[in-house]
């Protein structure tokens, strides 16, 4: 009868278990549910009104879900379509001033941070746990702090407003250094084990040759994601290219925020929010598709970068 008992309390915790793992499962992917319909409806938005035709969005006065009139061409007019006010410049020139900055930014910035990252996690001097110290406390100041200092240096160089490539110096060089991917690159370097270091000094490797044979390759991951950061942060950048650059020089955020109004007498000035959806796809996608791609080093490089101080 005992037996009997025990088996019955036994079984009864075991459903009781089971219970509580499926209920908490249920209520886990619910609320994963509403959060990704929560994120991917702006974009269903986004795509929906990229698709409809300049009359729906200017004269329909009720919300569509799906295009009226399916009209793909607006992705082509976007590439061609100019703002009276701002002369020729259309959404390509932007969008080429972009790409630029960029690439110059990411290219230059992640130049500057394997080199500072290798010098502060492999080379033996004087002072460079202080240095890397007095690196880490200016993370603390906010950046908005910078922009003051910043803009008065840009002045005096003569690189505001600037109509030639002054401009483009304007927005790239002020911000190559990101203290945080040093750091980031720093902690990655740091567990690449002395041995080979060692090893390459015997065999009589310059540091310069070492760090692009050796270390570069093993921290391909940190590297990566730096990359993708800093073309984010450039690509994504709004407020400092408006304040310095030339009209003709501004990113294509600049466009996003303030082109597209409708020219003729029917429209009143009104924004064409189709064919500004349509470049807000247009700048998007090249984004989303860099971190679709390369997600796993994305994870695997801020992972490791925590492992060894």
């Amino acid at each position: 009868m005992t037996t009997i008992k025990t088996d019955y309390t036994h079984n009864k915790k075991i459903v009781a278990q089971k219970s509580a793992m499926i209920t908490s499962k249920i209520f886990t992917y619910l609320f994963l549910t509403v959060v990704a319909i929560i994120v991917l409806v702006p974009f269903y938005w986004m795509l929906n009104v990229s698709f409809q035709s300049s009359e729906e969005v200017l004269n329909s006065a009720n919300i569509s879900l799906f295009p009226k009139v399916f009209s793909p061409q607006n992705y082509i007019n976007v590439f061609f379509y100019s703002q009276a006010s701002q002369g020729s410049i259309t959404f390509s020139t932007y969008l080429f001033n972009t790409i630029v900055v960029a690439l110059a930014s990411t290219l230059l910035g992640t130049l500057f941070s394997i080199f500072v990252a290798f010098s502060l996690a492999r080379l033996n001097f004087k002072g460079r746990e202080l240095i890397f110290t007095l690196l880490l406390a200016t993370m603390m100041i906010p950046g908005e702090m910078m922009v003051i200092s910043n803009f008065i240096t840009v002045s005096r160089l003569g690189w505001f407003n600037a109509d030639g490539i002054e401009s483009y110096y304007a927005m790239v060089i002020p911000f190559l250094v990101s203290i945080y991917h040093i750091y980031l690159l720093r902690q990655t370097f740091k567990q690449i084990p002395n041995e080979l270091y060692y090893a390459a000094k015997v065999d009589g490797t310059r540091d310069f040759v070492y760090l692009w044979r050796v270390m570069v390759p093993m921290a391909k991951s940190s590297i990566i994601t730096i990359v993708i950061l800093k073309i984010m942060g450039s690509w994504n950048a709004y407020i400092w290219p408006d304040m310095v650059a030339n009209a003709k020089y501004k990113l294509v955020t600049t466009w996003l925020r303030s082109s597209f109004t409708d020219q003729s007498s029917t429209g009143s000035g009104r924004t064409l929010i189709n064919y500004q959806m349509a470049a807000t796809v247009i700048v998007t996608v090249p984004l989303l598709l860099l971190f679709v791609i390369f997600r796993k080093y994305i994870m695997t490089g801020v992972s490791r970068s925590g492992v060894k101080g």
